[in-house]
C-alpha cells in the first residue's frame, strides 16, 4: 500500500513512524516493573508508540492533497495530540473503565508491570506506605490486590489528573487544526476529539 501510493514522501513518513514505533515498545519493554518511571519516560513512550501512528495517519492525508508546510504540520500536531489524549484515557479505563466493553479485565496493565499515569501521579501524592504498596504491586505484579491500589488512586486525585491530562491534549488537538479551512471533514475531526473530552470527563 505505501508503494501503490508512488510518493516517496509518504514512504518516508511512514518509514520513519515504523522505526519510532519499533523503538517505543522496546522501551516499554524495558520499562517493564519499573516503579521509578517518571511522567515524562511514560509520555516519551506512549508518543513512541501510539501517537506516532495518529500523528503519521493524520499528516498522511495533508501530502496527498499537496497541502501547505503548514497545514501538513497543524494536521500531524492533530494525530500526534489526539494520539496522546486517547492512550491517556485508556490507561484510566483501565481502572475504571468496563470489562465487558474494554475488552479486557481492569487492573490488567497493572498485572503486566505497566506503570501508566495514573499510577505516576498517586506515587507523587500518597504516602509512603502507599507508594511502597504501589512500588510492589509494579515490581511484582503476578499477584496484585487491586482494590487498595484503586483506593489510593481515588484518594489521592490521581484518576483526575489523569483525566485533566488527557483533557488538555484533546482540546490541543482541536485548537491544532483551527489553520484548516472549514469544511465537514474539519468539523468531523473536531467531533473527534470533543468524544475524547467526554470520554475524559
Amino acid at each position: 500500500m505505501m508503494v501503490d501510493c508512488d510518493n516517496m514522501k509518504i514512504m518516508q513518513v511512514l518509514a520513519n513512524a515504523t522505526n519510532v514505533i519499533a523503538e517505543g515498545e522496546v522501551q516499554q519493554l524495558m520499562n517493564m516493573h519499573d516503579a521509578s518511571l517518571t511522567e515524562a519516560g511514560y509520555l516519551e513512550v506512549i508518543r513512541s508508540k501510539t501517537a506516532k501512528l495518529f500523528e503519521a495517519s493524520a499528516r498522511i492525508p495533508a501530502i496527498l492533497a499537496q497541502a501547505s508546510p503548514d497545514i501538513e504540520s497543524a494536521c500531524a500536531e492533530f494525530g500526534l495530540a489526539l494520539g496522546t489524549a486517547f492512550q491517556v484515557i485508556d490507561d484510566v479505563l483501565d481502572y475504571e473503565g468496563e470489562s465487558t466493553v474494554l475488552g479486557k479485565n481492569l487492573g490488567d496493565d497493572l498485572r503486566e508491570g505497566k506503570t501508566t499515569l495514573p499510577l505516576i501521579f498517586a506515587m507523587q501524592n500518597c504516602t509512603a506506605q502507599e507508594k511502597t504498596l504501589i512500588q510492589n504491586a509494579i515490581e511484582q505484579s503476578e499477584e496484585v490486590d487491586l482494590a487498595p491500589i484503586l483506593s489510593i488512586l481515588q484518594r489521592t486525585g490521581a484518576m483526575q489528573a489523569t483525566r485533566e491530562m488527557a483533557h488538555q491534549q484533546a482540546l490541543l488537538a482541536i485548537k491544532s487544526i483551527e489553520p484548516l479551512d472549514d469544511s465537514v471533514y474539519k468539523t468531523v475531526l473536531t467531533q473527534l476529539a470533543s468524544q475524547l473530552l467526554l470520554r475524559a470527563t
